[in-house]
């Protein structure tokens, strides 16, 4: 049941994604966002950041494996490395915000800025949540509440987890890659 929940809010999500990305794609082409992508955005920097992103759906893979074979010890340590790189994720993205605001680009600025912060910044909200959940998938963990093999508490994270890295490649190829192929 957790996991079909799980999936059904996967799919709201997933439309809601659809729509912020078509969204920009509109604007892109009605405004000038290739100018302000390659003026304002560091692709270099922010690929690093993706390839962390991506690297925490391998070790909460890890940490599924390991709670599947009731391997306690693994399961925490594979935990902690999903959040701390999930976490060094959004630490860049909320250093690319400084940046950018630095460079006087606001959400209010331009339609750029607009669609910018907001398709970006749903994608940080939910890795946010991700990390306040793993958090809590943690400490039943180090409590001892999650022993049990058969339980879908770690798998109905995962689903979560999965997605939000999923969206980021598409989000990252809309916003950062798809200037520089246009």
């Amino acid at each position: 049941m957790n996991r079909l929940m799980m999936k059904l809010t996967i799919g709201s999500e997933a439309v809601f994604f659809i729509c912020l990305i078509v969204s920009y794609l509109f604007f892109w082409k009605s405004g000038n966002f290739q100018q302000e992508a390659a003026a304002h955005l560091h692709i270099k920097t922010t690929g690093l950041f993706t390839v962390l992103l991506l690297g925490s759906s391998f070790t909460f893979w890890r940490a599924e494996k390991a709670h599947s074979q009731q391997n306690n010890k693994g399961m925490k340590g594979w935990l902690i490395a999903t959040i701390l790189l999930g976490g060094i994720f959004l630490a860049g993205q909320g250093r690319e915000y400084y940046n950018l605001i630095n460079e006087n680009v606001w959400i209010s600025k331009s339609e750029f800025g607009s669609s910018f912060y907001t398709l970006t910044g749903f994608h940080g909200l939910h890795v946010f949540i991700g990390l306040i959940v793993l958090l809590i998938v943690l400490l039943l963990t180090m409590n001892g509440y999650l022993r049990d093999k058969g339980s879908t508490v770690v798998s109905t994270v995962g689903i979560y987890w999965h997605f939000v890295d999923a969206v980021w490649i598409f989000v990252f190829t809309t916003v950062y890659v798809l200037p520089y192929l246009l």
